[in-house]
């Protein structure tokens, strides 16, 4: 592993505030299972279920990791490494990724309550999928940091313009079928329900494909640019 990507990933959790953020994040995705549980009703008790509303509120922070390291680049003196930048999100993308499959399995095991007839179904997929999530969140968080300059704006900005385009999409019939092949929250859906076929695995390439590579291939073009 070469200098420039044993640093950024140091930097991806290397402050006391990104240690916190990442805390924080969790915390949010604790409070998030334990009051599912409490309130769902037994049939909604499932992994499946629970996780596909604990890691999306989870994904909506997990940008900032990628927003914060693009701000550390553009502080940077010297040779600008924006590709080492972009991978290191991955790093706190997969932790979040993955202590969420296990806050919401933790949760599921030890809730004294009814739960659904099957509880675990697709808990595998959904694990795998869960990661996925935060890993393509992260991205959108580095590729918008790269075009904005504020992180501030570019933080809203990973909320609103994916947002606004699935609703775009789903206002008009005939573009709906594309949800899943151009919004992230479209293919979120379906990793996190568990029910994934060959085609749905295509439609989430195609998005990480857009608002992974593509985000971030124009956003690097545009910072080099300036």
């Amino acid at each position: 592993m070469d200098e420039p990507t044993r640093d950024a990933l140091r930097r991806s959790l290397g402050t006391r505030a990104r240690r916190w953020l990442l805390v924080g994040t969790l915390v949010v995705g604790l409070f998030c299972a334990v009051a599912l549980v409490a309130a769902a009703a037994p049939t909604d008790r499932t992994f499946a279920a629970l996780s596909g509303t604990v890691q999306s509120v989870m994904s909506v922070l997990t940008p900032l990791f990628g927003i914060l390291l693009v701000r550390d680049l553009r502080r940077a003196s010297g040779t600008v490494h924006v590709v080492p930048t972009v991978l290191a999100v991955v790093l706190p993308a997969t932790v979040i990724g993955v202590v969420g499959v296990l806050i919401c399995a933790a949760t599921l095991a030890l809730t004294p309550a009814d739960v659904a007839d099957e509880p675990w179904r697709l808990a595998g997929t959904v694990a795998v999928g869960s990661v996925l999530v935060q890993i393509v969140a992260g991205f959108v968080g580095t590729g918008l940091g790269l075009l904005l300059r504020s992180p501030v704006v570019a933080f809203l900005a990973t909320i609103v313009l994916p947002l606004a385009l699935f609703a775009l999409l789903g206002a008009v019939e005939a573009l709906r079928p594309a949800q899943p092949w151009l919004t992230p929250f479209g293919s979120v859906r379906n990793l996190l329900s568990g029910e994934m076929s060959v085609l749905r695995w295509v439609q989430w390439l195609c998005v990480l494909l857009i608002w992974g590579v593509g985000l971030n291939a124009v956003g690097a073009a545009a910072l080099r640019r300036r």
